[in-house]
């Protein structure tokens, strides 16, 4: 009788990921958790932040940061120039901002500038990488949506907005670049434990509440880890997911499969354990 071997074993992507992808918005959140896992797995990471390089990468070899605004012509003009001359290539579109505020009282400049980092950084992203894979017979590109791209949230009017183009850009892109070689997926996240949510929960009246809330509304029962979301883009990256092109993936641990979550508190005959921890 054979017997299942119980010695762990390293487990490693199905495909095989780009030499050198370049990530925006690495100065913290799910950017630098990405481009850690991307760094450990051996591929080279080009950051592009407005903010410096967390310590975290800058000890990596492999890493090279690009200090500003992924509004700046000029700065994906030096990074273009800067792509070398051959090897696989990807892209991860993943700067973003957040302001909250109902659209007929927020400032105009806040929503101006959720609409120039989210959308045009991207597309701006896009126009200087996207030809160099063109170049190189192919490539991969993921664009970090949101849930909001499909679902409305109360009080993020412009960031919704923002998201839902992100979406229709990269599906478009995907359809005028197949015949280049070059795949475009998206993923949607949901609640993550990184800088968007903690701003959004920071300005809650009461932090505490909200979060739980929000918790609770999770079939998992927790916020989603940023390292749950990057493993699902370094996915879509690599070799593995070429059978994908316009894709819109949802990573957001269960909060859109069904219109609510029920837990038992509201008077339902529904009754859910408490949740248990999950790695």
């Amino acid at each position: 009788m054979s017997t299942i071997s119980t010695t762990p074993t390293t487990r490693s992507l199905p495909g095989q990921l780009p030499e050198l992808v370049v990530v925006t918005g690495t100065g913290g959140g799910l950017g630098a958790v990405l481009a850690e896992k991307l760094l450990a797995a051996g591929c080279g990471v080009l950051g592009v932040d407005l903010a410096s390089a967390p310590p975290a990468l800058a000890g990596y070899e492999g890493y090279t940061h690009v200090a500003g605004s992924v509004t700046d012509e000029q700065l994906w003009a030096g990074v273009t120039a800067s792509l070398p001359a051959g090897g696989s290539l990807g892209l991860v579109t993943n700067a973003a901002i957040l302001h909250v505020g109902d659209i007929l009282t927020q400032p105009m400049d806040q929503v101006r500038q959720t609409l120039d980092v989210n959308i045009i950084g991207t597309v701006m992203a896009m126009r200087a990488v996207i030809p160099a894979m063109v170049a190189r017979g192919g490539g991969s590109v993921v664009s970090v949506a949101s849930i909001d791209a499909h679902f409305a949230e109360q009080q993020l009017a412009a960031y919704c907005a923002s998201k839902s183009a992100v979406l229709q850009l990269a599906r478009t892109v995907a359809l005028d670049q197949a015949r280049a070689g070059v795949n475009v997926n998206v993923v949607c996240p949901g609640p993550m434990r990184a800088g968007l949510f903690e701003r959004h929960l920071a300005s809650a009246d009461d932090s505490d509440a909200f979060l739980h809330t929000r918790e609770q509304r999770q079939p998992f029962g927790e916020i989603l880890d940023p390292a749950q979301v990057a493993d699902g883009i370094l996915f879509l990256l690599s070799d593995a997911a070429r059978g994908m092109t316009g894709a819109s993936v949802m990573i957001d641990g269960g909060l859109t499969t069904g219109f609510d979550f029920r837990t038992g508190a509201e008077g339902t005959s529904v009754r859910v354990p408490a949740a248990s921890g999950r790695s």
